[in-house]
């Protein structure tokens, strides 16, 4: 490949359309990184046939959604792939600035920063089970942060409808990608008040007040994990989630599962039922909630304990080699009501078979 192979749409189309030939089972988001270039700008090779570029209008969009009825909305990020099934109602602005938004349902629950939201697609795509439609949207390096995709082909007029009512005035096939800045590093430990932490930490009263807490004190977050007291972050096998989502399924403890990336986080609450562990991907397979973790690549694992109004808040925290965030695991709650003793009774089983290296 050629260091312009991007800014070359025909060029890059005709690699991709031999590499689809050698490999029909491909996914974009790998064939991209073979081909040395962004899931975006492969995707936007197609534009005029498949693919549709739209308005970066993108809470306007996300509003009319809600008429598409039910959708699987899909969040993932290097190691994790998260869907959940459910109709995108509820689309609320919560900054002023169209930058914050929350969608928040029974089904599709959503933390989104638009900030790190640059460009989207209306795309037709054929798959295995037939002929797929997607909104798809990206950030400035041209990585996916949110997809929505069709269930069913009754959806196809307000489909169309938000497609035309969007649609972008540039039909260009090449997008205008800028890489990521490099991850600011974490200060030494031994510039951190990790007294005045640890007591800030003991005196939290919300599980929202903990990013701030970290800022605070300039502390990366698995760096606090590392400084904090033993009781309130413990490290623990990196494949501890297999523990936690085997046990949730045989006793149907309802759980909730956070997996994000820089401009989203996507929430599933309920139960797990079909768990499958297949070609190194450990999976859920429900009708309305599936969830993909690549296990090689879940570096590290802590139990983590936050004080709140309610109580002590606990959950299962994955990273990845790079020290990101990737995954949050809890037992199924809401402000106001104090943690399920099922769920803290389940870390205790986590905590104890990890002494025992079961995990």
């Amino acid at each position: 490949m050629t260091p312009t192979i991007a800014n070359e749409p025909e060029m890059l189309k005709t690699e991709w359309a031999k590499l689809r030939d050698a490999k029909p089972h491909l996914r974009i988001r790998d064939a991209a990184d073979v081909l040395g270039v962004s899931e975006a700008a492969l995707l936007a090779t197609q534009t005029g046939e498949t693919v549709t570029r739209l308005a970066p209008k993108f809470p306007e969009i996300l509003q009319d959604f809600h008429r598409l009825g039910r959708v699987m909305a899909l969040t993932r990020n290097n190691e994790i792939v998260h869907e959940r099934k459910g109709e995108y109602k509820n689309v609320e602005i919560i900054d002023g600035h169209g930058k914050m938004g929350l969608v928040v349902n029974d089904d599709i629950d959503l933390r989104i920063f638009f900030a790190n939201w640059h460009f989207a697609f209306a795309v037709t795509s054929e798959s295995p089970r037939g002929t797929m439609r997607s909104f798809q949207f990206f950030d400035a390096d041209g990585t996916a942060v949110h997809k929505v995709f069709l269930q069913t082909d009754e959806q196809l007029g307000a489909y169309r409808e938000i497609v035309e009512k969007y649609k972008s005035g540039d039909q260009s096939r090449t997008v205008d990608v800028q890489p990521k800045p490099a991850k600011n590093a974490d200060k030494p430990d031994s510039e951190i008040d990790v007294e005045g932490f640890r007591a800030a930490w003991a005196e939290l009263k919300d599980t929202h007040d903990f990013f701030p807490l970290l800022r605070k004190f300039g502390v990366g977050r698995e760096q606090a994990l590392r400084l904090a007291e033993k009781e309130m972050a413990q490290e623990v096998g990196a494949k501890s989630f297999r523990f936690i989502l085997e046990d949730a399924s045989k006793s149907r403890l309802p759980i909730m599962v956070f997996v994000g990336n820089a401009g989203i986080i996507q929430i599933h609450t309920g139960e797990v039922e079909n768990i499958l562990d297949a070609r190194g991907w450990f999976n859920v397979m429900d009708e309305r909630f599936n969830l993909h973790i690549d296990q090689d690549k879940i570096a590290r694992a802590y139990v983590v304990k936050k004080p709140t109004a309610d109580g002590i808040v606990t959950s299962l925290e994955l990273f990845n080699e790079h020290g990101e965030n990737v995954a949050l695991f809890f037992g199924k709650r809401k402000p106001g009501i104090p943690e399920m003793e099922e769920w803290r009774n389940l870390i205790g089983k986590l905590i104890a078979a990890n002494g025992n290296s079961q995990c």
